[in-house]
């Protein structure tokens, strides 16, 4: 049930970002006196609207975000003769661009909020740490997987601990803070590295592990449990799999009060930034593992990740209690919502944002040399390239969501 209501309640928060970014747009272009024709929350049908001013606001039956109708947004769009004087394409550069800014101004509002409240309720971790399989808790392996008699698809989520359920990580000594380096040898750079190796094993296992400073090698006896586990072309199945009982370290705290949080969630956020900058940047190339790991091969906990695959990890922190990872996890989503949509391509925000600059320098020419501005970009010229952007994110959309489908992504074992 907890898990079933994080999926729900992070999808919420998703939807809710999308739409508020929307609204974003709205609030600025009403400022500078743009007309704002609609203004919807949700996508399909309609299920009411009511009208204040000029400008018609309402729900509509899919709740995935929203849409914000702006007269004039491009010379395209039909306007009448009461509108074009306020319309879009008509109003200065830097108008313009204030108004597509709203959008990802909101997420990064909304990152920082949801930043600050993790701050002052319990505290922010310390992610310019590098990457390493850090154990958060040893607790026990669980025997089964929720819903294994049920579909597959529904939930991947694990139960609580129970009474009698076998702790190898703790009887070998494992504890909060060790970073394990190898199994039986095999280096393992992260936690998804240490699940992989587990999970073929049996019997007992040589876990080396990093603690404070010093590499120690334990016997880790391997406990046999039910997984699920991607079937390249099929649905996923439950199996015998290792385990030993660990949790990823998701979180480790540093304690604010309201006054210093501000500082420390605004360094917090600077970092959050650069990782966010830096993961985008290497997005395209790992584009090939999401697709391996369709055809079953192994599932890197950084791989990219689909609105299905963020909402069922947030179903399993909040089923583990972890809200502080929810929260930083729909702090993170929203960073990059921003900052993916200020990229210069259409029909991004930050393409339009282009599409104005290049107008603005092409008519300082024109005016320098004596001629008249030129008319507003043909947007009709740019369609080819626009659909080729659809089609590529709308290609990504569907192999993210076909991954998280028949391989997730496996936070913990």
């Amino acid at each position: 049930m907890v898990f079933a209501f994080g999926v729900v309640l992070f999808a919420l928060g998703i939807a809710l970002s999308i739409a508020l970014h929307e609204f974003g747009h709205l609030l600025i272009a009403k400022a500078f006196g743009m007309k704002v024709r609609r203004y919807y929350i949700g996508f399909g049908p309609k299920l009411f609207s009511f009208r204040r001013g000029e400008t018609e606001y309402g729900f509509k039956a899919i709740p995935a975000g929203g849409f914000c109708d702006i007269a004039g947004m491009t010379a395209l769009d039909e306007v009448t003769a009461e509108e074009l004087p306020r319309a879009m394409y008509r109003q200065s550069a830097w108008k313009r661009i204030a108004v597509m800014m709203g959008g990802p101004i909101t997420h990064f509002a909304l990152g920082i909020v949801l930043v600050y409240a993790l701050a002052l309720g319990y505290g922010l971790p310390n992610i310019g740490a590098p990457t390493t399989a850090v154990v958060g808790a040893a607790t026990c392996a669980q025997p089964t997987q929720n819903g294994l008699t049920d579909n597959p698809g529904t939930s991947y989520a694990l139960p609580d601990c129970a009474p009698g359920d076998p702790s190898p990580a703790a009887a070998a000594g494992l504890r909060n803070g060790d970073v394990i380096t190898a199994v039986n040898g095999a280096a393992t750079a992260t936690f998804a590295d240490v699940v992989t190796r587990t999970r073929a094993l049996t019997g007992t296992a040589a876990f080396t592990i990093d603690r404070d400073g010093r590499s120690i090698t334990v016997p880790v006896t391997i406990a046999q449990v039910q997984r699920y586990v991607s079937v390249p072309g099929g649905e996923p199945r439950s199996a015998t799999v290792g385990a030993i009982g660990v949790e990823a370290a998701t979180y480790g705290a540093t304690s604010y009060n309201p006054a210093s949080a501000v500082v420390g969630s605004v360094a917090f956020t600077g970092r959050m930034f650069a990782q966010t900058f830096a993961g985008l940047l290497d997005f395209p190339q790992k584009i090939p593992a999401v697709v391996k790991a369709i055809g079953g091969g192994q599932r890197g906990a950084d791989t990219p990740i689909s609105v299905v695959g963020a909402s069922r990890i947030g179903g399993e922190v909040a089923q583990r209690g972890l809200w502080q990872v929810f929260i930083l996890l729909l702090a993170g989503l929203n960073l990059f919502i921003g900052v993916f949509n200020l990229l210069p391509l259409l029909p991004l925000d930050g393409g339009h944002m282009a599409v104005t600059v290049y107008e603005k320098v092409r008519n300082l020419f024109r005016v320098r040399r004596g001629r008249p501005i030129g008319a507003p970009v043909d947007y009709t010229k740019l369609l080819p390239l626009t659909y080729v952007v659809v089609l590529l994110g709308g290609g990504v959309t569907l192999l993210t969501i076909t991954a998280d489908i028949v391989n997730p992504v496996q936070l913990f074992q």
